[in-house]
């Protein structure tokens, strides 16, 4: 995987530089932040990097002349949170001149989470979230998914000559474009270096939390306790960090984008609602060799919880890269009540419509596997448009009013070629 892979968001940042003075492109470290900036730049448009330590020591001696460097087009900053206090400078020169598309900005935190950042740029700049590649970026076409579900149009799915052992693979894969250029031991190394340097580096940049010696630790843990509720109380005897400050270290593996927590559905027509977020590590990839998994040992049969575990995760990841190019935009959930009965993934509207989806990493399905999608039709009526139960077979199926069984393919290959 040598060659450039275009980028289903592009299209969203062009449309907001012309009419926007800053545009923020954010993600995780090595999802492709800077290729991506600088495939939109134009020829008198300037790149700088503040992971450079002569640029990053030029910008915090004068910051003012730093982000006037190049006025008259647009200046390209990578990784500003190796320097946030430049923001500040940015707000000023926006205020003085509100051209669009003076300034486009890369980070590897979320800024909204950052102290020094999160006001600065508010109504003054679009965020656009850039994830790892998703599965339809690397076949060449546009998903439809989120759109036919959210408009109940959950028949007709295609069917997929995938097998588990194919979906397995792509999930250890994960997005991350260096690490799919390279297969066995060295991604595993890539994998190893990458979070050793993220933890020991960006950790260091973004924290003064005393106990960041314990973040490689609580991460590893974090991966055998992902697609679950998080439990503080088991993450802290895990390691050396008390209860009480968890959340802290929790908050800070979220801002750079390694995990994401999922909040739980309620509505008042079910009691009982559990309130606890459910966590992911935010790619499969580095889920998998956090946890010492391959695709031969998934496939043992021993390993099906851990495989279910990992196939959930990686269709999150698919979710999350989907929604924001989708029409409608919904917003994901996850649904689980006192009573046990528990849904992966809830989607609903801005108006109100309701979908589900469920996941399984077994290559047929059964009734009970549904039950709980039956159960959320028939609690919400007219506003349940439609569930699917994502598994790791070949075929569609029709498995009721507004319920059916698809594989888990489908999340990608419902769209057109990109043109």
């Amino acid at each position: 995987m040598d060659a450039f892979i275009p980028r289903h968001c592009e299209e969203e940042i062009r449309a907001a530089l012309a009419d926007t003075s800053a545009v923020i492109i954010q993600g995780a470290r090595q999802v492709g932040k800077s290729t991506l900036a600088q495939s939109v730049m134009g020829s008198e448009d300037r790149y700088v990097t503040l992971d450079d330590s002569d640029t990053r020591f030029a910008a915090e001696q004068d910051p003012g002349s730093f982000v006037e460097s190049n006025s008259r087009a647009c200046l390209v900053i990578d990784e500003i949170q190796r320097v946030p206090s430049l923001i500040l400078s940015i707000k000023t020169a926006i205020d003085r001149d509100r051209r669009p598309g003076k300034f486009l900005i890369t980070g590897s935190a979320n800024l909204l989470k950052v102290k020094e950042t999160s006001d600065s740029l508010a109504g003054r700049a679009e965020t656009i979230n850039l994830f790892g590649l998703s599965q339809a970026e690397l076949e060449g076409v546009k998903s439809t998914f989120i759109d036919r579900l959210m408009g109940g149009e959950i028949s007709g799915f295609a069917q997929s000559d995938l097998t588990k052992r194919e979906y397995v693979d792509r999930a250890c894969a994960g997005g991350y474009p260096e690490a799919l250029k390279r297969v066995g031991k060295r991604r595993e190394r890539w994998f190893d270096e990458y979070v050793r340097l993220i933890v020991q580096r960006d950790a260091l940049d973004l924290s003064n939390l005393r106990k960041l010696g314990e973040l490689p630790k609580l991460f590893a843990l974090l991966a055998g306790h992902s697609a679950e509720p998080v439990n503080n109380t088991t993450l802290s005897r895990g390691t050396n960090i008390s209860q009480a400050s968890i959340p802290s270290y929790l908050e800070l593996l979220e801002t750079m984008f390694l995990i994401h927590r999922l909040q739980p559905w309620s509505t008042s027509l079910a009691k009982r609602i559990g309130r606890t977020p459910k966590l992911y590590v935010a790619d499969s990839g580095i889920e998998a060799r956090l946890l010492n998994a391959t695709p031969t040992s998934l496939m043992d049969l021993r390993t099906y919880a851990r495989t279910g575990q990992l196939i959930e995760g990686f269709v999150a990841e698919e979710l999350r890269k989907m929604i924001p190019l989708s029409q409608c935009e919904p917003k994901l959930y996850y649904y689980r009540d006192l009573e046990k009965r528990e849904i992966d993934f809830v989607l609903e509207t801005s108006d109100g419509r309701i979908a589900a989806v469920e996941v399984k990493a077994a290559q047929s399905v059964n009734t009970m596997d549904i039950r709980w999608l039956q159960y959320l039709r028939e609690l919400l009526g007219t506003r349940f448009v439609g569930g699917v139960l994502l598994y790791a077979g070949q075929e569609t199926h029709s498995l009721g009013d507004r319920i059916c069984s698809a594989p888990v393919s489908s999340l990608w290959r419902t769209g057109g070629s990109v043109n």
